[in-house]
């Protein structure tokens, strides 16, 4: 591992090392750490690249395992192929002209996706926390049913969403209550079985004395498809 570096993608915030970023040294990625090409800082000293954050997520993965993987329901494979063509990583473009199958036809990708809302406020020193809640969304109604059992004295509403997924939101709550929460909930999702595919981290400010910070963690596990 090397020095980390962080870069600012759209708005979204990813942490890697140099060697990650170098892994082909022929792409964009690799020739810009290498001092072929000018870079642009963001006003936190981030180096940043004006693409598109969310997909970068798959970007990163695949330099880091030189593997692509995308959930089942991904739909976005010609905004991916536009990036990877950008960002010129040759083997990730053969890799998306040639896609395979993940995973045998009878096992498919379950999916938890946890994310942490915390608003900052501006003016303090240190920097406070105003409030905090986590979500947690997926469609794995049996893992929701297990958190609404195992996690009784956390304030929690669910609510449906888009695809047949649901959500419980927790909260709102002040930051100690919300990191004790955060870990439990991680420990319990990875006991089924899940495991984390990616984090992300995304800044905004919604107001003149507040800012935003988003934290999202992605867990998968195969599952067997049931027969109708």
């Amino acid at each position: 591992m090397t020095t980390p570096v962080t870069l600012n993608v759209g708005g979204h915030l990813y942490t890697t090392s140099l060697s990650t970023l170098q892994r082909y040294p022929d792409s964009m990625l690799g020739a810009m750490f290498r001092g072929d090409f000018p870079t642009t800082r963001d006003s936190r000293g981030n180096y940043f690249i004006d693409r598109d954050g969310t997909l970068f997520r798959y970007i990163l993965n695949f330099l880091r395992t030189s593997e692509l993987t995308l959930p089942l329901d991904f739909t976005e494979t010609d905004l991916l192929r536009k990036e990877a063509d950008f960002y010129q990583i040759e083997p990730l473009i053969q890799c998306l002209n040639d896609p395979k199958p993940l995973y045998p036809p009878d096992i498919f990708e379950q999916v938890v996706e946890l994310s942490s809302t915390r608003k900052l406020s501006k003016y303090s020193n240190p920097v406070a926390v105003i409030i905090t809640q986590l979500t947690i969304t997926t469609k794995v109604h049996a893992l929701l049913e297990g958190i609404s059992n195992n996690f009784t004295k956390w304030n929690k509403h669910m609510m449906d969403t888009r695809d047949c997924q649901v959500s419980f939101t927790f909260g709102p709550c002040d930051y100690h209550q919300e990191v004790s929460l955060r870990v439990h909930l991680m420990d319990y999702i990875m006991k089924q079985g899940f495991t984390i595919r990616n984090t992300r981290v995304h800044h905004m400010s919604e107001r003149a004395n507040e800012n935003t910070v988003e934290h999202h963690w992605t867990f998968c596990r195969p599952a067997h498809k049931v027969e109708d």
